[in-house]
């Protein structure tokens, strides 16, 4: 505290001032230094704060006495009226605007309200996302009048200015406070602040202006959307309020999982499964893609969990041109039962490149093929 000014310097008065010197000194660094009378002035704002905590102390007889006592120390926390009820924040600020101009800015708010955002919820398929799609949504959503125009009254009928603020939406009334007399501007409490009054509402809203409507939205999803993507169109939300504009409507999109593929960002992944005839000798297999079935040459030796690319032939880019790629997996299946043909054939192999099989000291071929192949 020991940064706070002396309350009496502050107003500006002697420590033997009389209440009513001080409540003078007071009226009129008030009047001053008020921030209606300094608009932009943040100096003039903290001034009438400092004004106003000095007067809180010093107005009081009893937090007067304790101040004079112990100092700022005596006001910490204090009690009604005390600097502690003060320091609450802009409330008491607040507080001393309305006594001094009796809610003037509630009347200043009475403006034209946009309408709310909506939301919906798009399922696609996996294909759909890739490449994009055209779906539509059905939206219930709050629209104007057609029977009224959004007037809210009665065909034939219109609405009429509000005889007690005369139309204007606003009252003037004229109060007294510990200052003088202050005439203060506020909403008025019939037409709330619309200047107009509705004698006879419409039978079709019941004289809101809006009624709640299905309404069938086409939605563009674009090429390469993901799951959770956000689309927003423009005005398709809920109508506003007092000439006031629409609100949005947020279509959120949902990707349903593909039997095949998976997706890596702008990449696809697929798993294929090859024999160990194919892994070793090589082959050519048909892959499924997004485009269709094409041909993938397996070169030999290869081993299980090998990946090969097709380029561009994944999902297109959101922003910008081109796609991303297909990562092809290879997974090599291990036979779990024989023909004797088979079994003869593969211990004829065994033979010929050394290997012992059928509990023999090295591991059998079928134990060798599932370790070179990782199954």
């Amino acid at each position: 505290m020991a940064d706070k000014r002396d309350f009496y310097e502050v107003l500006g008065v002697e420590r033997s001032a009389s209440q009513d010197e001080i409540k003078k000194a007071y009226r009129r660094l008030a009047r001053q230094y008020h921030p209606d009378a300094n608009p932009g002035d943040p100096n003039a704002e903290q001034r009438f704060k400092e004004i106003n905590e000095a007067y809180q102390i010093l107005g009081d007889e009893e937090n007067r006495a304790r101040y004079d006592r112990f100092g700022h120390a005596g006001t910490e926390g204090g009690g009604p009226g005390g600097f502690g009820d003060f320091a609450g924040g802009f409330g008491a600020f607040d507080d001393i605007f309305d006594m001094f101009f009796g809610g003037a800015r509630e009347a200043r708010g009475s403006t034209a309200v946009r309408g709310a955002d909506l939301r919906v919820d798009l399922q696609i398929s996996f294909t759909e996302a890739a490449f994009g799609t055209e779906k539509e949504v059905q939206v219930t959503r709050t629209a104007h009048c057609d029977m009224c125009s959004g007037s809210g009254a009665k065909p034939g009928t219109g609405p009429i200015p509000c005889v007690r603020c005369g139309g204007s939406g606003q009252v003037r009334v004229s109060r007294s406070t510990p200052l003088g007399s202050f005439v203060s501007v506020r909403t008025c409490d019939r037409c709330h602040g619309l200047g107009e009054i509705v004698e006879e509402p419409c039978p079709h809203c019941q004289g809101t202006g809006r009624v709640r409507k299905k309404r069938h939205i086409k939605v563009k999803v674009p090429a390469g959307a993901d799951n959770g993507a956000r689309l927003r169109i423009a005005g398709e939300g809920d109508a506003g309020l007092r000439g006031g504009p629409s609100g949005d409507l947020y279509v959120f999109i949902t990707v349903a999982p593909h039997p095949v593929f998976e997706r890596h960002g702008d990449d696809v992944i697929v798993r294929v499964g090859i024999g160990i005839a194919q892994a070793a000798l090589g082959t050519e297999i048909q892959v499924e893609t997004l485009d269709g079935m094409t041909k993938l040459n397996i070169p030999p030796g290869t081993q299980s969990g090998a990946t090969f690319r097709l380029r561009n032939k994944g999902i297109p880019h959101l922003r910008g041109s081109g796609r991303g790629d297909q990562h092809v997996h290879v997974q090599v299946r291990v036979p779990k039962k024989l023909t004797p043909k088979q079994r003869a054939l593969l211990q004829e192999y065994a033979e010929e490149t050394g290997e012992l099989v059928n509990g023999g000291k090295e591991k059998g071929f079928f134990g060798k093929v599932k370790d070179a192949f990782g199954v």
